[in-house]
């Protein structure tokens, strides 16, 4: 007889994997965010795992990222899996659902879509290579109102506030203000700059200006630039600060505009928890209005983890039709595998298992799977033990797994069922038909 070849279990870096009783929580999580998506009216879409190429590659600046799709045995004239890759994020994806089901929505197209989605980046802390991502989008015929733009914060900040995480901020800016400010500088390539500010909070201010010298910008205009990007705050002071710096453009005002309307229509949640942060610039290009940026306050190092805002048309490319939308992700994975590593999540159950059925004998083995049906039928989880095993046995297994209740079906024909509670030790007669549980 040969020996069967052992491979070693390995956990696989940057593929997060939980306990049950962690993973328990995370689909706690998972059932409140999707609550708190619905509670606004946006409606669920899953989209294939895959996507053409093509499609992906639409988002611009990722071909890095994406893992392409090849069967290990696959004939080598057969490339119909060439051009198939994983998704990296649900935007493009949504883009191209959107645009392939455009005759039957309804628009304004308002749906949230909860996935796991996978980059091929180097894994670090709060980087994974498998991830899921909880997104919300609002995407509409020729424009989208700038109602939308206030109302996900405002949803994130509900679905963030219902989970016991560490203190965040939502950061909120708007693209066409860091742009049509540097346009009034004279700036040439704003496109660059936007790109270079939005590394700050990594590099510096020593960092950003080393990269606008080299982009040839002056320090006439490198310090205006970093000047917009210290400003902050709540309320409508900090469109007042943008105008002090005496920079003036038509896109500028636009912008302003913009972001003084959602922050006014925010003003009634508790105050610093949604800031105007005119430093968060979202390096994607196909961003065009407002941005959004969340990160835990005593950690800002750690990654945004929540993003999004608004793009003009990335659902237009697939469609001769205008389609803009906004939209703002929440990084589950990476909160939630913050608060594994630290010891914050209290586990929760081993097995979903209200009760566990006794099988006294194999005589009475059907007299326990009856009685598994009721109570399933009365919406309790109930397993029946898989074996004849001792009673003892099938106690302690019930006990080993947190199954809050063990019920005795009669162990002799007329005989009286019976329930145990596991956690006061307490047994009483019961009817399957009428019990339940405190």
């Amino acid at each position: 007889m040969s020996e069967q070849r052992v491979v070693r279990p390995t956990p696989i870096s940057g593929f997060p994997e939980w306990t049950p009783q962690v993973r328990a929580v995370e689909q706690r999580w998972l059932d409140h965010i999707r609550a708190g998506f619905e509670s606004f009216g946006f409606a669920s879409v899953e989209t294939p795992s895959v996507e053409n190429l093509d499609v992906l590659m639409a988002k611009g600046e990722t071909s890095q990222e994406v893992y392409t799709l090849h069967r290990l045995q696959a004939d080598a004239k057969d490339d119909s899996d060439a051009r198939l890759g994983l998704h990296f994020d649900l935007t493009v994806p949504f883009a191209r659902y959107v645009a392939q089901h455009f005759n039957e929505l309804t628009f304004p197209f308002k749906r949230y879509q909860m996935q796991r989605v996978w980059r091929g980046e180097r894994p670090q802390e709060g980087r994974f290579r498998e991830f899921t991502q909880c997104d919300i989008d609002v995407i509409n015929v020729d424009s989208v109102p700038l109602h939308f733009d206030a109302e996900l914060p405002r949803i994130v900040h509900r679905v963030l506030s219902g989970l016991d995480i560490p203190a965040w901020t939502l950061n909120v800016n708007n693209r066409k203000v860091l742009q049509g400010f540097y346009e009034g500088l004279g700036i040439e390539d704003p496109i660059a700059v936007i790109r270079a500010v939005d590394k700050l909070h990594k590099i510096g201010d020593e960092g950003v200006r080393e990269i606008l010298s080299a982009e040839g910008l002056t320090d006439e205009r490198i310090e205006p630039c970093l000047a917009l990007a210290r400003l902050k705050g709540d309320g409508p002071d900090v469109v007042a600060k943008v105008r002090e710096l005496g920079v003036r453009s038509e896109l500028l005002d636009e912008g302003l505009e913009e972001l003084a309307f959602v922050m006014n229509d925010l003003a009634d949640l508790p105050r610093g928890d949604v800031v105007a942060d005119l430093s968060i610039a979202r390096g994607l290009d196909y961003y065009t209005g407002t941005v959004y940026e969340a990160s835990f306050d005593d950690d800002p190092d750690y990654g945004s983890i929540c993003a999004g805002g608004r793009y003009e048309n990335l659902a237009g490319q697939f469609i001769r039709r205008r389609l803009p939308g906004v939209g703002i992700s929440i990084g589950l994975t990476r909160i939630f595998a913050k608060l594994v590593a630290e010891g914050r999540i209290e586990g929760g159950r081993v097995c979903p298992t209200d009760v566990m059925v006794v099988v006294p004998n194999a005589e009475r083995r059907a007299e326990a799977l009856r009685t598994g049906e009721l109570l399933r039928a009365r919406g309790l989880n109930t397993e029946v033990f898989h074996s004849t095993s001792k009673v003892g046995k099938q106690i302690q297994y019930a006990s080993k797994k947190g199954i809050p209740f063990v019920w005795f079906p009669p162990f002799e024909e007329g005989g009286d069922h019976e329930v145990k509670d596991m956690d006061g030790g307490e047994q009483v007669t019961a009817d399957p038909t009428t019990w339940s549980p405190r």
